[in-house]
Order: C-alpha cells, then structure tokens, then sequence
C-alpha cells in the first residue's frame, strides 16, 4: 500500500522511530487521513533484508461509545475483507492489531505514485495507450471483487488517489475501508467521493454497475487532466474528452461515454464487457502490442496463442532457435514446429521417451533419448546426421563449448563428444546414473549425481574436487561469480565454492528437488516437491518469499523482465512478480507441468504431459 488520501490531519501523528508491537518500526508518514495517519514502515522480523511494509492507522476519537463502536468494526470489516482477496492489484494484508487504543492495517507497500500524483505531474497528457492499459488492469481487478464468493465485493470509492502505479507500471487498488459486500436490494448513506460517484450512490444505491461509472470518471480525469471534484455533479457530456485532447481515439472515448452514462441500464453491465471493450479498442488502434505484456488475466482466463498437441505427455523443456521450437515427447519423437504460430515443420522418431532439452549447434539439433542414444538431426529437414551410443538411458541435455558436447547418462557416465564427428573424446565415471545437465562455467564442468555427488571437472575430465550431499543431486548446478548453486533430493539448495566445493551457505527447503534454480540480480529461485516456488537472498541466503503452488515443482523457474515463470504438478504455469512473489497470472494446462518454460520476445513457451505445447503472452 502507498499513499492515502484526505483534507482533515488527525489529532497525533507517530514519529520517526517508533517501534509498534516490537516489530513495526516507523519510518516516514506516506498519507493523511481524518482518521488516522498511513506509515512507511520495516518490519524488524527481516533483520537481513530490508522488507518495507505499510501501517494504516485509524485514531478514535468519536465522544459517542455507539459511534466508536461502529468506527472500529468497520476497520476490522476492512482487515477482514482483504485478508479474503488474492490477487495482483490488491495489496496483501500482513497483520492486524490494537495498542494504546489506536487500530493498525499492516499492509504490502508498493512503491510508486497514485495517479492522481501521476496525472498531476504530468508534461502534458498521458499517453492514450498507457491510460487504456491502466484501465484494463482496474477492469480485472473489479471484475475479480464483483465476483467475490459468497457475496460480490463493491469498492465504492474507485478514483486516482485510491489507483497506486507502481514502479513496473501496474495498478494496484488501495484504501478498502469504505469497500462493501453487496447485498441486493440494500440502501445505505451516500458515501464516495463527489464526482466521480454515479447519481444512484448519492441515494444510498451502490452496485457492481455504479464502480463502473466511478472507473470511467477516473479515466476521464486520467485523460483529460479535469478533476470532476471541481466541475457541477454529472456533467461529464459537457466536457467531451475529444474536445480537450485532440489525441484521443473516437474508440476510446466511447468507452469511456459508455461508462458515465447517467442512467446505469445504458452503462457497461460488468467489469468483464468494459474490459473487452478497452481490448477492442486496443486493438483497432495499434495499442495492443504496446501494451500486452501489461495485461493482467485472471486465474483460468488466458486463451494460448497457439497450442499444438503432441500424441504422448510433454515432460521436457523445449529450445527456440530462429523462430523454430524444437521439444522432445514421450511418443519418442522431436518435433520441430513454428514458433509464431506452432505449426507442424518436421518430426524425428527415437527408440525411447525424449525429457532431454534439445541444443542447436552448427544448424544441427542435438538432444538425448531413454534409447541411450544421443541424436544429431538437421535443423532444416530432420534428418539424422549422425547418433552417439551410451549404455543407459539419458535424461541429461547437452551443453557444448569449444566443439565438444558434455551430457550424462544413466551408464553413471559423464561423456565428452566431438560435435562434428560424434566420436567420443573422453568419459568420466562417477558414483551413479547422471541426470543432473552440466554447467560449463570457469572453464570446468559441473553435475550432479543419483547418488549425492556434485562434481567438478576441467574440460579434460580430470577431477578437480567432489561434494557430498545426503541424497540424489538431479538438479542442474548453475554459477554467479565464484559460486555454483544447486539443489538436491536431501531438501537443500547448496552453494557452493567454484574453486574448491566448499559450502558457501545452505538453505532448507522444505522437501527435496529436483528443480534447477535460475538467478536474477541477487535472487535465487527454485522449486521443491513441497509444493513451493522460493526466492532466496544469494548474499544472506535469507528466504525473501515463497509462493504455495497445489502440488510438486519439479520445474525450473525461468526470469524474464521482471516476472519469474514456472510450471507446477498441479497443471499450472505460474507468471509471478520475482520481487515480491505476488501472483500475475497463471494458465491450467489439463495435466503435470513439469518442464521448465521458455520465454522470448513476451511469448512464454513451454509443456505439459496433458500432450500439449503451449504459446502464452508473456
């Protein structure tokens, strides 16, 4: 939460430096309230890492016990309230409590600037692409609150001080307290803001239809730059948007008609219609492409941009290469498809189920086979070029560097191949079946064992050191710096000392894995078979969050911009803020995710043992 809002100081103010319950130490005052006060705050439980969190203060000074009573139920209301509601624009309740008579929300802090702010700091107008992408996000998030279960939820009070931007350039709805379960066929008082409430909420009437009409005035003050609280009541017809900003597209300004229609049978009748509205708007204007990557779909809502199904389960992880996507399948084929629309190029039959991720080299395509094979195809035509024979099964991919290939079998070999001529150059045994891909880093090569080992090789095959972790190691390392991070079936993710296989720092996760993690500024992320995707401090090996998926995650997270994207056993892939671990999105496959995605140019690819590969929006 950031900023509130209100005309009236309160009576008291706390300072800086103060520690409320031992735990919330006031840093600044973000917002002024008649009731109360809203803190920028760090909660001391973090004493590693600085997590900022904001403290709603309501003061009751009402003379009448009734009336103080009513104040501090409808503060409760409010905790309550958002403790139901999960989703991106809403800001996550930490905590609730009372000292010294005064009640405080504990809330997640967004950084940014309400909108009122932006617009008034505004060079001129917003960008109409900008303010539509705005709009869309604020039409989810009201379609999500009026479909609240057990009763629909009215946010009453929709405006741009209660819109905070945050610093990705997303919306997040602040300041519930006037927020309210709908109840058909009941009154109430007025209560709002005057002018962008709609007629029927001064007679006491707010319904789902009534936050529209609020919505479309914030959009008209958005794009305009009139503010409605300084203009008579309901006179939005005379101040037609196209007048002031000649930029405006006559598509974009009928929604936003349609919105503040006086007479709410001639508004949009849900958040659902204005928001497809607002998308076809983008669409005829060109603003779609600036704007997808934006775009907020709730849970189940997404439709692929393509989706092609192959005739047995997914398992793997798939390659793009110059616009090609190339992904193995338990039907024992490698499927060369189109990535800009996932149609069918060629298939390559093995003798065995294909999880290896495939590598391109030289317009070839190597991946590996449970055939024990390793297999050359052409990149273009998928003929074979030329095939390499293990004795055991192999889940490794390959990884390439100077001409040579690196990958491990279930032979308990580590192979080294000429990538030309697929003769073998070295094999490095080891302890037990290798699924673990090496990393080639430092100029050594790094992998894991069945049966607990990582290991340590020069690009000769020559031992340089060897860990021992207390269970399989199938997990891929991966390396920042001198470190090289990787995970193990013993419910640990280890980092460890490139140079010599000291442990640097462990982290308990709570089950094993087999996920490989990806890294992100100072973030690490993995999945584990607790059913968790976890973010963690490389430099304090601190847990800065951690996300509950419904099952296992045996896939590897991958970062792209500033989301983190993984697959779940549960049958989602999951799109979450990497900093905060909020949800954006996610898409229910019909089965498993369990390979990890691909994401390139906003389009995220990637499997699902429901048979099928999908193409999603970023």
């Amino acid at each position: 939460m950031g900023s509130g809002s209100g005309d009236e100081r309160p009576r008291q103010q706390l300072q800086s430096g103060i520690t409320l319950v031992n735990r919330y130490n006031i840093q600044d005052v973000i917002g002024v309230g008649g009731m109360g006060s809203v803190y920028r705050a760090r909660d001391l439980h973090f004493p590693n890492v600085v997590k900022l969190v904001a403290v709603k203060e309501m003061i009751n000074m009402a003379p009448d016990p009734l009336v103080r009573q009513t104040i501090v139920q409808n503060f409760e209301r409010e905790a309550n309230l958002l403790a139901t509601l999960n989703h991106p624009a809403i800001p996550r309740i930490y905590d609730y409590f009372t000292q010294n008579e005064h009640s405080y929300l504990v809330l997640e802090f967004i950084h940014g600037k309400d909108l009122e702010t932006v617009i008034g700091d505004a060079n001129g107008f917003l960008p109409e692409d900008q303010v539509i992408s705005w709009a869309i996000q604020l039409c989810d998030v009201l379609a999500y609150l009026h479909s609240h279960k057990p009763d629909p939820i009215i946010f009453r009070d929709m405006k741009p001080s209660n819109v905070m931007i945050n610093h990705n350039g997303d919306v997040v709805l602040v300041d519930f307290g006037i927020a309210k379960a709908f109840q058909s066929g009941q009154k109430g008082t007025m209560i709002g803001t005057e002018g962008y409430s709609p007629p029927e909420q001064y007679r006491g009437e707010a319904t789902q239809i009534a936050d529209i009409y609020s919505l479309g005035a914030a959009l008209h003050h958005a794009i305009t730059r009139r503010d409605p609280r300084l203009e008579p009541p309901f006179s939005f017809g005379e101040r037609p948007i196209r007048r002031i900003n000649t930029n405006v597209s006559i598509e974009f300004e009928a929604v936003v008609n349609t919105a503040l229609q006086y007479n709410p049978s001639d508004r949009f009748q849900n958040a659902e219609s204005m928001k497809d509205a607002l998308m076809n708007v983008a669409r005829k204007t060109g603003a779609l492409s600036k704007i997808t990557s934006a775009l907020p779909v709730s849970s189940g809502g997404i439709k692929p941009l393509w989706s092609f199904k192959c005739e047995d389960e997914i398992r793997g992880t798939p390659f793009l290469h110059q616009g090609m996507l190339f992904i193995g399948c338990y039907d024992n084929n490698l499927y060369a498809l189109n990535a800009a629309d996932g149609q069918f190029q060629w298939k390559y039959p093995t003798d065995g189920g294909i999880v290896s991720r495939p590598l391109v080299y030289d317009n070839n395509v190597y991946f590996c086979s449970e055939d024990q094979r390793m297999h050359v195809v052409s990149m273009r035509s998928g003929k074979v070029i030329w095939t390499y024979f293990t004795e055991g099964k192999i889940y490794s991919s390959p990884r390439i560097s100077d001409g040579h290939i690196f990958f491990g079998s279930e032979d308990q070999d580590l192979h080294a191949v000429n990538a030309t001529s697929g003769r073998s150059i070295w094999k490095f045994s080891t302890d037990g079946p290798i699924y673990s891909t090496p990393l080639l880093a430092n100029e050594m090569i790094y992998f894991g064992t069945e049966a607990g080992s990582v290991y340590a090789l020069d690009f000769r095959g020559e031992l340089k050191w060897r860990f021992q972790a207390k269970r399989a190691v199938t997990s891929s390392p991966i390396n920042k710096g001198q470190a090289v991070y990787v995970a193990s079936v013993d419910g640990t993710l280890y980092s460890l000392d490139s140079k010599n296989g000291w442990a640097i720092w462990k982290f308990r996760l709570g089950k094993g894995s087999i996920s490989s993690p990806t890294i992100a500024d100072d973030y690490i992320f993995i999945g584990a078979a607790d059913g968790f995707i976890y973010c963690v401090d490389v430099r304090t090996a601190k847990e800065v969050w951690r996300f509950r998926t419904e099952n296992q995650v045996s896939s590897s997270p991958t970062v792209y911009k500033d989301s983190v994207y993984c697959g779940s056993v549960d049958g989602n892939m999951y799109c979450l803020e990497y900093r905060t671990g909020r949800l954006r999105w996610k898409f229910e496959a019909q089965a498993a995710v369990t390979g990890s995605p691909v994401v390139f140019d906003d389009i995220v690819y990637f499997g699902s043992t429901d048979h099928h590969m999908y193409a999603l929006f970023a």
